[in-house]
């Protein structure tokens, strides 16, 4: 065989990032796609710090930064709507609390999309039902019936990934709740939202609400959060999740009724626990890991589109360096991305601790300490080497500029 045939589980952004990657150091590369089509809208993610070099190595700077939201700054307000805080998009470089490049995920998925899928075949409405790997490849057996072999599998199918279930173990292995439930969906656009987000917590209960703008200016994006230690989510069964929302935020003030009146007829609907994925090793044999699949970090930390396309580079890179090896390849990848997706985790770990609900005894007025040598760390504190010697096939109209 090639040594290079592989097979990419998810096309969000880790699946087809790593595509891009991929395809450019020789491998020819399939993306399974559960979904029929790709999910527009999401939630927005940010890039920051060393996933901007990243994009620019890829050719799709001007189209990630075309296709940002709007969004300016963002504003903390109280019950009533009075501004108690400001944070502009400015501010740290462009990598402060409101990134300079805010894309909506489903938006930087098209992106990614739209680059490859003349290079890369995409299977949609399908997934892999069981795959045998021996020491030279991988049989695939999907839904829809039809068997291929790999050289390698990808997994890039996200914080409930299917094919790390089937390789690694059960979820529950590998799974780490941090205590809160996040939801999002878009909404008419009837508050005169301009290009400032809007945060409301409620710090005795550590409950949040907040809209967003997103580059259709006639809707926004409504966003809850609420802590909830020892609740399971069914992350499939969307109406129990409805109900579940409204139960949690039902007396919460500002303009929370006003959006909960749409949460029956909105398009885009998510809610899931706030969770990291944490795991001994990221590869078993001819299979590896990428992305949420790999090593959430949980919305908390704003990083986990950057460790999806840093790891997407470097997994990609690290295979080639390596000849198609994957044990070699596999593990090379891990050793350059571990300390940081460590740094990431507890980002969003000491975030998440920052919502809790204080205790009756403290400080009404303290401010949550932040380590900021961390959070350089988390944004800028990994290397992205040149591949000097690994092909690197380029069409010529993604050439960075």
């Amino acid at each position: 065989m090639s040594g290079n045939r592989v097979l990419v589980a998810g096309a969000s952004i880790a699946g087809p990032a790593v595509a891009h990657w991929l395809r450019r150091r020789g491998a020819e590369v399939t993306v399974v796609e559960r979904a029929p089509e790709l999910r527009p809208g999401g939630q927005a993610v940010d890039a920051r710090g060393v996933t901007k070099e990243v994009i620019r190595r890829m050719g799709l700077d001007a189209q990630v930064r075309a296709a940002r939201t709007p969004t300016a700054g963002a504003y903390t307000v109280d019950v009533d709507g009075k501004v108690l805080e400001t944070y502009s998009a400015e501010e740290d470089g462009g990598d402060g609390f409101i990134s300079e490049i805010e894309i909506l995920r489903g938006d930087l998925s098209r992106v990614l999309y739209d680059d490859t899928r003349d290079d890369v075949e995409y299977v949609f409405g399908d997934r892999i039902a069981d795959l045998t790997q021996d020491a030279e490849g991988v049989d695939v057996v999907f839904e829809g019936g039809d068997r291929r072999r790999f050289d390698l599998v990808i997994g890039a199918d996200g914080l409930h990934s299917s094919l790390r279930t089937m390789v690694f173990g059960p979820r529950e292995q590998f799974i780490r709740h941090l205590g809160h439930v996040l939801a999002f969906y878009t909404v008419p656009n009837e508050f005169g939202l301009e290009r400032w987000l809007i945060d409301y917590q409620d710090q005795q209960s550590g409950r949040s609400a907040g809209l967003r703008p997103i580059p259709d200016a006639t809707y926004a994006m409504a966003m809850f959060s609420f802590p909830a230690p020892d609740l399971e989510v069914d992350y499939r069964d969307i109406d129990a999740q409805k109900r579940l929302l409204r139960a949690q935020m039902a007396d919460v003030g500002w303009l929370t009724p006003r959006l909960l009146a749409h949460l029956d007829h909105t398009p885009d609907f998510y809610l899931d626990q706030v969770a990291q994925v944490v795991m001994d090793r990221w590869s078993k044999g001819r299979v590896g890991l990428l992305g949420d699949a790999a090593f959430s970090s949980s919305p908390m930390s704003g990083q986990g589109t950057g460790l999806a396309l840093i790891g997407a580079y470097l997994l990609a890179g690290e295979l080639a360096a390596a000849d198609w090896a994957p044990e070699a390849g596999f593990a090379a990848y891990e050793a350059r991305m571990r300390s940081f997706v460590e740094a990431n985790q507890e980002i969003g770990r000491q975030h998440a601790r920052s919502r809790e609900v204080p205790a009756p005894d403290a400080d009404p007025n303290a401010e949550p300490e932040w380590d900021f040598e961390l959070i350089d760390r988390a944004i800028n504190g990994i290397e992205l080497p040149d591949y000097e010697g690994v092909p690197d096939h380029v069409p010529s109209h993604r050439v960075p500029r």
